[in-house]
This record gives C-alpha cells, structure tokens and sequence, in this order.
C-alpha cells in the first residue's frame, strides 16, 4: 500500500541527489519546549544538511500574542521567509532534529500560507546522519526571493471555531497529547493549565504515527491502520490539536499522506485551551 499523497514526504535518498538542485531549498525547522532546555538555532550553527536555512518557529510567528508561536500574519511570513532565499517556485524541503514534528509545523505553516510544494524530510536529520550523509557548520547566506502568501482559512482554526465545532460536530476534533495528559491523569508540562480534554475530542499521540526506530512515518497500511484504531472517521475532516499547535501537524501529515480531508490544526491548541476559564473540559477515556 502507498501512501496516497506521497508529495509531502522525501526520503533521505532523494534528498541526498538533489542537494545541488537549483530549485530545491532545504529548511531546518527543530523546535524544543522550554523545559528541553536545547537551543535549536545554536545546533543549526553548529551542524546542519548543506546549503540549509533555519525556520525559527518563535521568530516567524504572531510576537504579539501571549500564545506561543502562533501562526503570523501573511505578510510577516512573506517578509521572514524571502530573507531566508525561499521563494516562489521553489521544492522546499523541512527537517528537524526530534524528528518530525518541528518540520510538520513548518509543513503546515508553508501550506497554510498557501504554498504547496513543500515536503518533509523522513526521519530528519538523525536518519540523515546515521546513514553518514554530510553535515557542515558552514553559513550558506542566502539571496533574497519574492515570496506569495495567501492565508487558507480551510487550514487553521481559532477558539471560537473550535467551541463551535463541538456544537456542530461539524469536523472531528483529534487530540495529538500523550493519553495520560489526554485523561488529565498527567500534568502538562506548562504551568496554570487545566487537565483533561475538549468534549468529543478523539486521542491519537503523535508518536504512535512514527516508528520509533527509525523515527519515519509510518507505512501506509499502517498509518492507515493506527488512524482508523483511534476511532476517526478518514472521510471526514479533523481539526487537530495537541500543546501548543506543533505535534498536531504531525496528525495533520498524516491525514494528508492517507487521503483524508486536509486536517486543520488549532492553532492555541491546549495552551490557550487548558489556559481559559471560560472552556469546556471534561476528564477520563
């Protein structure tokens, strides 16, 4: 079985013989918690794939929300992602150091800008560097490129469209949370936030999408296989959520690799649900 929409994935291979490409640009998207105490910025300097640039998470985001990393305004993306030499018609692809989920973020933020020709690197840069490809500590500055974003509202969700959502049940809401956090069983790792999760919401940890040998996604039929498990309905379209809106784009690759419905991603995600007084949580399976 192959995936359905095998263009959001590269393998290390492919990447390997396309480094000198012209048209392909390579983006380090690694992102920490706070708690991790790891500078991803400082690793990049330190190791990276040749001729790649690095995406901040933090920088290229809403800075005037108190949520963290919060999707930007069109423009703001436009301006950050043209002085890394990303442009239009480029192939852009993202790799991290967890791997995958800072790179699904960067995945989704690309395409919820509306721009399509961007893929993940599979197993990012532990696969890479296991398999003794080269890294460099070398800056590549890059040259300047136009770049077009247009917000896909289709892709992103606020609070109030997710308090309408478990009205309506218009969408599936999938929580990407560990199961303990899921329940309320365990704390979250940032401070003042309540436990449980949003009523009706379907449990899938991201880390059960990922082989956690290799850390690549999963085969088709077995993707396939642990989404159906969770209880969604592959039809319909999810609305993912997790912390903070980073692991729930590796839901919404997934989704994508399967066939479904683009998933969107919410964007506060628990950090501003769990934060509010005003939000409903409910606690257990």
């Amino acid at each position: 079985m192959d995936y359905a929409r095998p263009d959001a994935l590269v393998s290390t291979d492919w990447l390997a013989t396309r480094l000198d490409a012209p048209d392909v640009r390579v983006v380090d998207g690694s992102f920490y918690l706070p708690a991790q105490k790891r500078d991803p910025k400082a690793e990049f300097v330190q190791q990276h794939i040749p001729g790649a640039v690095f995406f901040d998470i933090d920088e290229i985001a809403d800075t005037t929300s108190p949520l963290p990393h919060m999707l930007p305004p069109p423009e703001k993306f436009s301006a950050r992602v043209r002085k890394l030499g990303l442009g239009d018609g480029n192939k852009i692809v993202v790799y991290d150091t967890t791997p995958m989920t800072g790179a699904c973020r960067v995945w989704w933020m690309f395409r919820a800008m509306g721009y399509k020709d961007v893929s993940v690197l599979n197993g990012g840069l532990p696969k890479w560097m296991s398999e003794g490809r080269p890294v460099t500590d070398d800056p590549t500055p890059p040259r300047e490129r136009h770049f077009t974003s247009r917000l896909n509202n289709a892709l992103v969700r606020s609070v109030d469209d997710v308090l309408g959502l478990i009205e309506s049940k218009r969408e599936q809401i999938v929580d990407a949370r560990a199961a303990a956090r899921f329940r309320g069983e365990a704390p979250e790792p940032r401070a003042g936030l309540r436990g449980g999760h949003m009523p009706g919401a379907f449990n899938l940890p991201y880390n059960e999408l990922l082989d956690p040998a290799t850390g690549t996604m999963l085969p088709a039929d077995k993707l396939a296989a642990r989404i159906a498990a969770s209880g969604i309905d592959p039809t319909k379209k999810v609305t993912a959520s997790c912390g903070s809106g980073v692991t729930a784009c590796v839901i919404a690759l997934a989704l994508y690799l399967t066939g479904s419905p683009e998933a969107a991603v919410y964007d506060g995600s628990w950090t501003e649900w769990g934060g509010r007084a005003d939000t409903p949580i409910v606690t257990g399976a």
